[in-house]
This record gives structure tokens, C-alpha cells and sequence, in this order.
């Protein structure tokens, strides 16, 4: 594949799913990039406003396998991952659990308790899931999409694991539509319930994207150091009680390749890290208590990096 081939696959995913998803240009655009980057996505939003349908969108665009579960107090491990059934004779059969698919819709996070969370790690990270000691493949690409009602509205909810929210390459917010969207939503309405959308890609053209764009766009040291700046300026900050991790500069690099081949280039520029910095950075971002009272956000504190440190030319 080369650069042009890779846009044209991608915008083809784009454009497939914006025929459905009203006014979310933006959502879309980072889903598909998490997606060819084989990361994952947490979205933080209001039922109602397309997070679902965005999953199963891009599932039917590129053929793969969706699966969804949904977040309660009383869900389990094994209600993710999948379990064994044991016969008479000592033999044992694997019932696969939802994880075993393309695309998992997670949905509401963060009414799912810790234990049960943490059942996320190993196949985020790994690509794998270890049930009573046997460890099985997932399906490639495997992309999590989980949702997260935001916390004043989350009555009785829990605190999305910082392990769990570290591996999410990107978060970001869902919001309603604007009036004009929202009567082209309605006017599309009976349309959108049978899915019109058609597989543009496969499972295995989205893995030959991902090992391709790391070939096709290259990246200039003083785009690594510009990076390696906007992060550490965040972890040092004086209101930060602790910053994102090393998985934060990995993903931002990754995800502005996707932007700088849809955009044409084989290079990466300062303003694709900056389009994507707080979707990247805020969520592996920690504010301390008394500054969090005073209603500074970690989205506030990554803006005001990005206005302080030095662009390269």
C-alpha cells in the first residue's frame, strides 16, 4: 500500500460511517484513527447521542464482528471474557464471552466495579484473554469502544481504573447535536435503524494499514522532541498530581500519522499533535484535589501547554 491507497481506504471508512452519524465528523475521524492503530477509544457522554451506533457503524464497515456489554454493578469477569464449561469425563469447553470479537462496545464503563474492569487489561494491552489458566487469541483488529456517563450525572457509579484508563488511547466527549443536526437526525431516523451501512474494508486491509503507517509517514526528531515537551510540561505542571504515561507520546504519534495521511503528507507537523492533544493526554491526566475543587481540568491544564510550549519550525 502507499500513502494515496491508505487515504483513499480511509476516507472510504469516514465517509460510510458520516452517512449515518450526523454531525460527528470529528468522533468518527478518531474512531477510524484508533481504530488503524489498533487503540482503543473511551467516550464520555449522555445516552442517546450515538455512541452505539458509532460502534456498530464501523463494525459493519469493515466486516468484522461486533459485540457489546453492558456495564452494571453486578457484571463479572467471565461476563466479558467467556468461561469453561467442565463435562463428566474431565474435558472442558470454552463458551466465549463477548471480548472474542472485532469491535466491543463497552457501554458505561464506569457502572462496572473495579474487579470486573480490570478483566479489560490483559486483552487491551495484549490482544489476549486468560481464562482459568488458558490463554486465547483475540480477533484482529480488537477495538474497545467503551462509554462513560459523566460523573455528576453518574449516580452510585464507580472511578474508571487508571490502569484501565491508560490503555484507552483516546477520550473524548459526546455531546447533543445542534437543532439543525437534530432535525436531519429525525428526517433520517427510520433510515438509520436498519444501518445502511455498506463494508467498505476488511479485518485483514485494516491490519495492513496499521503495519503500514508507520513506512509511509515519517516523523522529524523535533516533532519526537515537540512530543516528548507537551508531555513532560504536563507531568511537571504544578497542578498535576500525577501525568500520563509513556503510552500517551506512543498514541499521539500514531494517531497524527492517521491525520497527516488524510491530510495528504507523508510527514507529521506540530498541528497534528496539537488536533489531538487533549483527547490523548487529559484522560491519563491527574489534578490535584484542591485545584480540582476550584474546577481546574486536566483538559484546561493540556491547553495551556500547548499555548506555552515552543512549536518547532
Amino acid at each position: 500500500m502507499d500513502l494515496e491507497e491508505v487515504k483513499y481506504k480511509l476516507n472510504n471508512i469516514i465517509s460510510e460511517i458520516n452517512n449515518v452519524i450526523v454531525g460527528k465528523e470529528e468522533l468518527v475521524t478518531l474512531a477510524v484513527s484508533t481504530l488503524v492503530t489498533e487503540g482503543h477509544l473511551l467516550i464520555e457522554g449522555l445516552p442517546g447521542t450515538g455512541k452505539t451506533l458509532l460502534a456498530k457503524s464501523l463494525a459493519k464497515a469493515i466486516g468484522g464482528e461486533y459485540r457489546r456489554v453492558q456495564g452494571h454493578p453486578d457484571v463479572l469477569p467471565s461476563d466479558i471474557l467467556g468461561f469453561h464449561v467442565y463435562k463428566l469425563d474431565g474435558s472442558k469447553v470454552f463458551i466465549p464471552g463477548p471480548i472474542m470479537a472485532n469491535i466491543l462496545l463497552f457501554d458505561e464503563l464506569n457502572r462496572t466495579p473495579t474487579r470486573s474492569q480490570s478483566a479489560l487489561i490483559e486483552p487491551m494491552q495484549e490482544f489476549q484473554a486468560s481464562i482459568d489458566g488458558v490463554t486465547y487469541k483475540l480477533p484482529r483488529p480488537f477495538l474497545v469502544i467503551a462509554t462513560e456517563v459523566p460523573a455528576q450525572y453518574a449516580l452510585g457509579s464507580y472511578k474508571v481504573m487508571e490502569t484501565v484508563a491508560d490503555r484507552f488511547a483516546v477520550k473524548i466527549k459526546s455531546g447533543y447535536n445542534s437543532p439543525e443536526e437534530e432535525a436531519l437526525i429525525i428526517e433520517k431516523a427510520d433510515i438509520i435503524e436498519t444501518l445502511p451501512v455498506k463494508s467498505v474494508l476488511n479485518p485483514n486491509e485494516i491490519i495492513k494499514i496499521k503495519n503500514t503507517l508507520p513506512r509511509i509517514v515519517s516523523i522529524n526528531r523535533s516533532i519526537i522532541n515537540y512530543v516528548i515537551n507537551i508531555v513532560n510540561s504536563v507531568r511537571r505542571h504544578p497542578q498535576v498530581l500525577y501525568g500520563p504515561s509513556h503510552r500517551a507520546p506512543i498514541h499521539l504519534v500514531k494517531i497524527a500519522r492517521v491525520l497527516a495521511v488524510l491530510d495528504g503528507r507523508d510527514y507529521i507537523i506540530p498541528d497534528d499533535v496539537k488536533k489531538i492533544a487533549v483527547y490523548v493526554i487529559a484522560h491519563r491526566t491527574y489534578v490535584k484535589e484542591e485545584y480540582e475543587v476550584e474546577g481546574v481540568t486536566s483538559e484546561n491544564i493540556v491547553r495551556e501547554v500547548l499555548d506555552k510550549v515552543p512549536v518547532p519550525k
